[in-house]
């Protein structure tokens, strides 16, 4: 199951067991009883649920690593390298070695017209 998803059940538990404990408080109207749950719910998942909270957050960071890396993927494509511009610039001289084989045909080709 997804973290996100243990986070939100957990939540809507919290918030649902506070209620419930608010139910029974005499001479309150139904609105300030479910104020009252949402604020408690919101403290006690503070501290009771900071595991499934950390758990989501590096979900979430570990999507967004993805994307990037799609993203500088795509980017490299769509600039028509065959890898992204920080794989192809790891060494100087692998970056030489790769501008002077792309001019050199382009060189040929020009002077054959």
């Amino acid at each position: 199951m997804s973290p996100a998803v243990k986070y939100t059940l957990g939540r809507l538990v919290l918030f649902v067991a506070c209620f419930a404990a608010a139910w029974f408080i005499p001479g309150i109207d139904l609105f300030i009883k479910l104020g009252i749950a949402v604020l408690a719910s919101f403290a006690l998942s503070w501290f009771l649920l900071r595991g499934l909270r950390d758990e989501m957050t590096a979900q979430v960071e570990d999507a967004l690593e993805r994307r990037k890396a799609d993203k500088e993927r795509l980017r490299a494509a769509l600039a028509g390298e065959d890898a992204p511009a920080a794989a192809a610039a790891e060494t100087d001289e692998a970056g030489e070695a790769a501008q002077a084989d792309d001019t050199a045909p382009v060189a040929e080709a020009s002077s054959a017209k």
